[in-house]
């Protein structure tokens, strides 16, 4: 017999049903509407007299629903994850009034129902249930679909102004939430397939920081959703980007996650599992993939920006000419190409490469991502470099950055 099914043994007094209420909600059980959204407990009354409240909702890791627990205290909150037998027994040893860590009150919401459970002076406990209004059920469903990598809740999206201080989401940072989210999942799926031992700390390195979204988010993920020690760098160039998120890493008190003053050509990492380069500009992109294929970096992420060094080589076979005598043509056409032959050089190199669109073009204009997984026995070395010639001289380019780096360190031999 499982834990949840255990609490469900007594229905003759106000906390079974309560436990019962939240064990039916997790489970599926009933209709949609009746559906799990979150819990909360309050009146602390054990022994740490910082701890205010835990929040409780349903997050993913690792492909299985859990119950994430956020602890929140004066100055700090805790994230922690179980199962959801493992919640509800936590759950139930709180709302155990003999025990020395319990509370005195719960909050659990449901997509129609709110139930609060409350005890008395003298340990009794009262249960009150009370139907939401229609327009909340609509709104809590429509969030319901639309799941989310990372918690609203985390700490380090009010550190960083995504969220205000009840951790709201701040209309104006709904675009950039919407990318932080999109980014985890896309890097979720690359890291899941490399099956590392929990053991293995995860170094990440990301150039071209800027104020830290995606940096915060995948330490944040790494550690609190999937377990991993992680130690993760962005790298910046500017100095009130770099104080504005070593300010907030203190606050929060965070380990494992630094922020240096510099780019990818004055940052030299020993090691890099994941490096991540977003809106790196022109051959700065180059760079940074050149870093991370020659540390062996697992995973590579790159979002590039600007096509300047391939543009003004292109000499336009004559068939295409007609097309690319416009401007907006050109540069398209140059984007494809530089792309097309980074993500080669990363196949010869061994990487299991994808080009695809990262966040829709309503978001951002610069919304294309390459993403390589570094594949045991995965290159076809020749005959890919034998495309790149191919494609080269079809467009009359005389050099391309990523592979003269490649070439001078040789890695391409």
């Amino acid at each position: 017999m499982t834990v949840a099914e255990s609490a469900l043994n007594s229905t003759t007094n106000p906390t079974a049903q309560f436990l019962e209420k939240l064990a039916d909600s997790l489970a599926g059980k009933g209709s949609v509407e009746s559906s799990f959204v979150k819990l909360s407990l309050g009146k602390y009354r054990g022994e740490d007299a910082t701890l205010n409240k835990i929040s409780v909702r349903v997050l993913e890791v690792k492909g299985q629903p859990h119950l994430s627990f956020v602890f929140h205290y004066q100055t700090k909150d805790v994230t922690k994850n179980f199962s959801f037998d493992e919640g509800i027994a936590k759950i139930t040893m709180y709302l155990d009034q003999s025990h020395l860590e319990s509370f005195k009150s719960a909050h659990l919401r449901l997509q129609t129902e709110e139930i609060q459970l409350a005890f008395n002076k003298k340990n009794q406990p009262s249960i009150h249930v009370q139907k939401t209004a229609e327009t909340v059920v609509t709104a809590k469903a429509h969030d319901r679909e639309k799941f989310r990598y990372i918690d609203i809740n985390r700490p380090f999206l009010k550190g960083l102004g995504v969220t205000d201080a009840n951790y709201q989401l701040i209309p104006a940072m709904s675009r950039k939430w919407k990318q932080i989210n999109k980014f985890i999942e896309v890097f979720q799926h690359a890291f899941e397939s490399l099956k590392l031992p929990q053991s293995h700390p995860v170094h990440v390195v990301d150039f071209g920081a800027g104020k830290g979204y995606l940096t915060f988010a995948i330490h944040d993920f790494l550690r609190e959703n999937l377990g991993f020690t992680a130690n993760v760098t962005g790298v910046e160039l500017r100095a009130d980007l770099v104080k504005l998120c070593g300010n907030v890493i203190d606050q929060l008190s965070l380990d494992g996650l630094a922020f240096y003053q510099g780019d990818v050509r004055s940052y030299h990492p020993d090691a890099v599992d994941v490096m991540i380069a977003l809106h790196a500009c022109d051959v700065a992109t180059d760079y940074a993939l050149h870093t991370g294929i020659r540390l062996g970096a697992s995973i590579i992420m790159c979002a590039p920006c600007c096509h300047k060094q391939v543009r003004p080589q292109i000499q336009s076979p004559q068939v295409l000419r007609p097309m690319l005598q416009h401007g907006v043509h050109l540069g398209q056409e140059a984007e494809m190409l530089t792309d097309g032959l980074r993500a080669l050089l990363l196949e010869a190199c061994g990487y299991e490469t994808k080009v695809f669109e990262f966040v829709s073009l309503e978001h951002t204009s610069k919304n294309k991502m390459i993403l390589a997984v570094k594949r045991d026995n995965f290159s076809k070395k020749t005959e890919i470099l034998k495309q790149i010639e191919s494609i080269k001289a079809f467009y009359g380019i005389q050099e391309q950055c990523l592979e003269t780096l490649l070439r001078d360190d040789g890695l391409l031999a």
